[in-house]
């Protein structure tokens, strides 16, 4: 299958995940590339973006998985004439062929930055650490039918670093499950501002930077 690692940075972040698809089903159209088609009434592109992001998200390891009609194309030279025609903050890194399966992929890392407008407040550090070194830290997130169910989210956390990367802002690098149970890192800022709301940061920002098989060996 053909496959291309992308960036979604910057501007891009706003972009949802249906006008991420729309954007690249027309970058392709616009390169001149013709993608498979489904057959029947309502005909569709192939054009597959594993784990969609939330909106204000940013990433630096997306992976799209598409079909080309006529079954080649020069993947090489595929990253530059979609960049061509792709909006600010949407970027191709690489095209490439993989035999590797979706379902696969079984976590992501990312780095959630907490800023804090007044400095970080004295404790928190040590306060946030200890949270998430909690063998049992329960949060309510929203069910596939609607609603709300409550979960554990510490058995879906692998590996959390911390660290103050400014006076006004500490990072939490996370590894976390990706599907099949997933856990949105949105949801750890949600537990620090649910268990330790003194601490809760005036603004966070989430980024993207890895995705891992069951190895911890990087998925493409």
């Amino acid at each position: 299958m053909d496959r291309l690692l992308f960036e979604k940075t910057g501007d891009g972040v706003f972009l949802s995940h249906l006008d991420l698809m729309r954007v690249f089903q027309r970058a392709f159209k616009r390169a001149g590339i013709l993608i498979w088609h489904s057959q029947g009434f309502s005909p569709r592109a192939y054009v597959s973006i594993a784990l969609p992001l939330s909106v204000g998200v940013e990433s630096v390891c997306e992976i799209l998985e598409f079909e080309i009609e006529d079954g080649s194309v020069d993947l090489n030279g595929l990253p530059t004439r979609l960049n061509a025609t792709l909006p600010a903050g949407v970027r191709v890194l690489r095209a490439y062929q993989s035999d590797v399966k979706m379902k696969h992929l079984s976590r992501l890392q990312a780095e959630i930055t907490l800023e804090y407008d007044g400095g970080i407040p004295d404790g928190a550090q040590a306060a946030v650490a200890q949270l998430f070194a909690q063998p049992s830290i329960l949060m309510k997130k929203r069910a596939k039918r609607g609603g709300e169910v409550e979960v554990d989210i510490r058995p879906m956390l692998f590996s959390l670093e911390l660290r103050a990367v400014s006076p006004q802002e500490l990072q939490l690098t996370a590894v976390v499950a990706a599907q099949n149970p997933s856990l949105n890192p949105q949801l750890l800022t949600g537990a620090i501002e649910t268990y330790l709301p003194q601490y809760a940061p005036s603004f966070a920002r989430i980024r993207r930077t890895e995705v891992f098989d069951e190895t911890m060996h990087p998925f493409r």
